[in-house]
């Protein structure tokens, strides 16, 4: 099982009304629960763990989270509300209005960690609860508690915004990556975490260097790339697609990401840290179908294997 680490919140898309006024209607997202989603949805055996509430929000959650067969056991219930995402797009482009204080995803104390079983044979971890404290704090000890003997994925998404301490969030941020096996970050991202050197294959041969077997490079229309154990290199491009909005794309990059390398027996520490180039093409080239799909749709709404 593949268990997701991180947020599960509401987006709150604009959508033009019958009557031509703007409003929002909420949509469960958070980049974790996407990737999540999207996993149930390709057929993987996945759970979510993550602080969710008891409101009306917190039940549209689980209620999506068993519509794409994605499992519940590890979730923490709560009181506290629900976050909140408020979106704007433009140019197809979404920015985001985060709405976080004591929230149940936001509040998740270590205290109430489960213990991962033995079912669990892989943790991917991301998004915003890497920055937002006190779940950030709670994150970095579940993954040291239990990521030795796990295969390990964390794509950073770096929100600075979310973080008022950047030297506490970069030192945890540098903790976590250097315990992972494989790290996805975006050209941006890549940029903030080395933020000296002079192009991406000298930084991210650094950020390798930093621990993780894999770095995965996302950059937009220009597609991705992998640098794998022995710092060769696969590049594949990105597929072509009508945008609406990229709301959700890089989640289920991921998602494409872990389901091929599930499928092909390889999402395993051993088998990441000797990786070679045929597989990781296929995982990157699956991530970029199945991303593609969801750029061309509204909102996180990745598709299931039988949209393939």
């Amino acid at each position: 099982m593949i268990l997701c680490c991180g947020e599960a919140l509401i987006d709150m898309i604009p959508t033009e009304t019958t009557q031509g006024h703007e409003a929002f209607v909420p949509h469960s997202g958070g980049a974790v629960f996407n990737t999540a989603i999207a996993l149930g949805r390709l057929g993987r055996d996945v759970s979510l763990l993550s602080g969710v509430s008891t409101d009306l929000f917190g039940v549209q959650l689980q209620a999506a989270l068993a519509e794409s067969q994605v499992g519940q056991g590890y979730l923490l219930r709560s009181g506290r509300p629900t976050t909140l995402a408020f979106v704007k797009l433009e140019n197809g482009h979404a920015k985001y209005a985060f709405y976080d204080e004591n929230t149940a995803g936001r509040m998740l104390d270590a205290s109430a960690l489960p213990v991962v079983g033995d079912e669990v044979s892989a943790l991917f971890f991301g998004g915003i609860s890497l920055a937002c404290e006190p779940c950030a704090d709670t994150y970095a000890s579940l993954l040291a508690q239990a990521g030795a003997d796990r295969a390990v994925m964390v794509d950073p998404n770096i929100r600075p915004g979310f973080a008022p301490d950047e030297a506490r969030y970069r030192n945890r941020l540098m903790a976590m990556l250097a315990q992972a096996d494989i790290v996805k970050v975006s050209d941006e991202d890549l940029d903030w975490i080395i933020p000296k050197g002079e192009g991406l294959e000298e930084k991210a041969a650094a950020l390798q260097a930093h621990g993780p077997a894999v770095v995965l490079v996302t950059r937009g229309a220009e597609g991705a790339t992998g640098i794998l154990p022995d710092g060769g290199q696969v590049t594949v491009p990105a597929e072509r697609a009508t945008v609406v909005d990229t709301v959700g794309a890089g989640d289920t990059f991921n998602a494409g990401v872990l389901a091929r390398l599930d499928a092909l027996g390889l999402l395993r520490k051993s088998a990441l840290r000797t990786m070679t180039a045929e597989p990781l093409e296929q995982a990157l080239a699956f991530g970029a179908k199945v991303a593609a799909i969801t750029v061309a749709r509204a909102g996180a709404n990745p598709p299931w294997a039988r949209d393939l």
